[in-house]
């Protein structure tokens, strides 16, 4: 992309998803792609060496796979980015076939989980009501077997049916703690329980049954010894086999061997991935030859070759074989120009803990202006990642930290639990010790000092505008929390239970709480520059929220810049991301003193 800026080429240059593929008919795959200007899904048959769009979608759409016999390509349709929707199928060859449901009498809400088999298909759903598991036999309409108010859902959901497609496992939290899923088994034509796995305060889940049919083996991750380890469960006889691996880290199994002797190990430490091959009945684990980075899916091809789908700060996700050094497919269209490498930062929170996160830094010498960007989830981490958007700032002259506070995966359960019960605190102390790191090692200037994240990142963001309105020079919430009881109120049913795990209730059984850890109770005192993203359809941070957050601003006459835009939690469309991505640095050269505007941002920006 010659003619282009490099923070504007780096947005443009398409990139894939990681492949669906059938063990029967494995040169049949769907993946999605950014070739079109959006996410959009790809039927890509190997043996010809076709790739054809098969959805042209105005939401997007971030995958799909194929039929077990390859004749369609299944996805799940979301009219309007909500998240809320129901599966469809359409001919993986004819051009100028319509979607059909893939399945009838399925009610219409959130995905959680599909497994098709060749005589049954399996989908989990959640509506505002229920959380159910529903049966189609031989292209029936499809009945209940399993329904309960809490949270379900059907753990790597391509093998959550048994190869002999006589049982189906699923996660679930019935007994309402969501952070320490159980696991059932249950009889996939009338739903009673074949086995239950559970131990207290223990998170199980599941990566699914042995491929070999006649083998009732799961393969799954348990939290038992204080990180994440693997083992197989057979729910035939209960009994539970941990697998030796002698790796540190968070391990968990992505995938089987096809005859069912090894599994596929996804190691994860401080933010990057390794991946290893564990023989079963040797004990043997031998470490696989992967690209340096964070991996985000991995699995076993039907032929025993290994497919991963790697990426890091300096180049973005590719699609990669072990044993292979090109490439497995590149998108069509020009390559992204070079990011910056992530560097590792360790620092002591007030309480003496070691916290673990990135920067990356701007060419010179510092001290530099510095965006403390907050990860989501709460629940997920800081990686080494392809980030358009984190270079782009770095571009504008910014240091970027990144930290891995409390609450955040890969760091063991006890790391990540510590929010329950004490959520928004326990974030932004950590950030602000990165901070103070950062400035004391002579890296930021603490004059110029931005806070800034997504969903929960913004909610921390939020939360640390009114909580210490001195310490920031501008701040950027994108898809926040701003105001948590009504966001209880309109949020997804996941969301929800989620809510209810954290808070230990919900906003009438636990008020006090829920008003100390509103950023709503701390908007009178927001003095820094603010800048709110939100989506229309956005149902887990949802925009009534938000709104009643800028309108008590506004009623003190404050003046928070606010862009909305007309899908759900994220844009997966090309053009939507640059204008986002040129709002935010409108934004903060506007407002950061010493900072670099980036050419080309005015023809992103909305008019008026």
């Amino acid at each position: 992309m010659p003619d282009l800026p490099a923070w504007e080429a780096r947005f443009r240059a398409p990139i894939l998803s990681f492949p669906a593929w059938s063990p029967n008919a494995p040169d049949r795959l769907a993946i999605a792609s950014t070739e079109s200007g959006s996410y959009q899904l790809y039927a890509w048959d190997r043996l010809t060496g076709r790739r054809r769009q098969v959805t042209h979608d105005p939401v997007g759409v971030l995958g799909g796979r194929p039929t077990p016999d390859g004749s369609g390509i299944v996805w799940f349709l979301d009219a309007t980015g909500a998240e809320s929707g129901h599966w469809v199928v359409a001919p993986f060859d004819d051009v100028d076939s319509a979607p059909e449901p893939l399945v009838a009498g399925v009610p219409e809400g959130w995905d959680e989980g599909l497994a098709i088999g060749r005589r049954r298909t399996i989908v989990g759903i959640s509506t505002a009501e229920r959380f159910s598991i529903w049966v189609s036999e031989d292209g029936a309409e499809a009945r209940c077997l399993h329904a309960h108010p809490e949270m379900l859902h059907l753990g790597a959901d391509d093998r959550a049916l048994s190869a002999d497609e006589s049982v189906v496992v699923f996660e679930h939290a019935e007994d309402g703690d969501v952070h320490h899923t159980a696991l059932r088994a249950i009889d996939a034509s009338d739903g009673t329980t074949v086995a239950d796995l559970r131990w207290e305060g223990v998170g199980i889940s599941s990566q699914g049954f042995s491929p070999v049919a006649g083998d009732a083996r799961v393969a799954i991750t348990h939290e038992r010894s204080g990180e994440r380890r693997p083992a197989l469960w057979d729910v035939r006889t209960g009994l539970v086999t941990d697998l030796p691996t002698g790796l540190n880290g968070d391990v968990e199994i992505a995938g089987w061997w096809p005859d069912a002797s090894a599994v596929l190990l996804l190691q994860l430490v401080e933010g990057r991935h390794r991946l290893h091959r564990h023989d079963i009945a040797s004990g043997e684990t031998v470490l696989l030859p992967s690209e340096p980075g964070s991996i985000t899916a991995a699995a076993v091809r039907p032929d025993g070759d290994v497919w991963y789908r790697v990426q890091n700060g300096e180049h973005p996700a590719q699609l990669q074989a072990i044993g292979r050094a090109t490439p497995l497919l590149e998108p069509d269209g020009p390559r992204a120009p070079a990011g910056r490498g992530f560097e590792s930062w360790f620092f002591a929170n007030p309480h003496g803990q070691r916290v673990h996160g990135f920067i990356v830094r701007p060419p010179g010498d510092g001290p530099h202006p510095v965006i403390m960007r907050v990860h989501g989830g709460p629940h997920m981490y800081d990686r080494d990642h392809w980030g358009p958007d984190i270079l782009s700032y770095v571009d504008a002259g910014f240091l970027v930290a990144m930290v891995n506070y409390r609450g955040s995966e890969g760091f063991g359960p006890a790391w990540r639990d510590a929010l329950i019960g004490n959520v928004g605190f326990l974030e932004l102390e950590d950030v602000l010790a990165g901070l103070d790191d950062l400035v004391a090692r002579g890296l930021a200037d603490p004059a110029r000092a931005v806070l800034a994240g997504w969903s929960w990142g913004g909610y921390v963001t939020l939360l640390g505008a009114g909580r210490h309105p001195d310490r920031w020079t501008s701040l950027v919430a994108g898809v926040p929390v701003a105001d948590y009881v009504a966001a209880f109120e309109d949020e997804a049913p996941s969301l929800q239970a989620l809510d209810r795990a954290l808070f230990g209730g919900d906003p009438v059984t636990a008020p006090e709480l829920f008003r100390e850890r509103n950023p709503m109770t701390y908007v009178d005192a927001v003095r820094a520059p603010l800048l709110i993203l939100a989506g229309e359809n956005d149902s887990r941070c949802p925009i009534r929220q938000i709104w009643n957050y800028v309108g008590r601003m506004r009623e003190r006459g404050a003046t928070p810049e606010v862009y909305t835009y007309s899908t759900g939690h994220s844009s997966f469309d090309t053009d939507e991301k640059l204008r986002q991505a040129a709002i935010v640095l409108d934004f903060l050269t506007r407002t950061v003193p010493g900072t670099t505007r980036l050419e080309g941002i005015e023809r992103h920006l909305p008019s008026g």
